[in-house]
């Protein structure tokens, strides 16, 4: 009803005028009214690259890189050995990126395996049966730079009180 409003009076005294004697605020009906945008274009399916292998080139790296005077190489000394026979099947980074491709590439190095630590529980059967410390936090350097700082002299540890925690 008010839309209406607004569209006959809009020709006569314009779209503010009729906004206001209506009592709706004219951003409110330009964009109730604003023209709908086009329609979102569908999605872009990415076009293959026109220069990369085709799987028959692809699977020739494999099987060459599989081979047994190979398998235990490098792709980069693979590379070397290759164009060392004037062969040239693809970059080193092209055989690694197909190695990855076929989950071939992994770290070789030696990992070390650390043993799965405990909390240790310490459980007393009796007076002074178990005891323990902290060391997480160290209040007499902070005091013995408090220290350090006012006397402008070191100061020996036994005169500092440690404070407890």
């Amino acid at each position: 009803m008010i839309d209406e409003a607004i569209f006959e009076l809009a020709p006569m005294v314009g779209v503010s005028a009729a906004c206001v004697a209506v009592g709706r605020p004219r951003s409110t009906h330009y964009r109730w009214h604003r023209k709908s945008p086009e329609p979102a274009r569908p999605d872009r399916i990415p076009a293959g690259q026109p220069r990369s292998f085709d799987d028959v080139e692809r699977k020739e790296i494999l099987r060459v890189l599989h081979e047994p005077e190979h398998v235990d190489e490098a792709p980069a000394t693979v590379y070397a050995k290759l164009l060392d026979e004037g062969v040239y099947l693809a970059s080193t980074a092209t055989m690694y990126r197909i190695l990855r491709a076929n989950g071939e590439v992994s770290e070789r190095r030696r990992q070390a395996t650390h043993p799965a630590h405990t909390k240790p529980e310490l459980v007393a059967a009796g007076p002074n049966a178990v005891w323990s410390w902290d060391i997480e936090r160290h209040e007499a350097f902070l005091n013995l730079a408090v220290v350090k700082g006012h006397r402008h002299t070191p100061v020996a540890a036994g005169v500092l009180k440690l404070r407890a925690a």
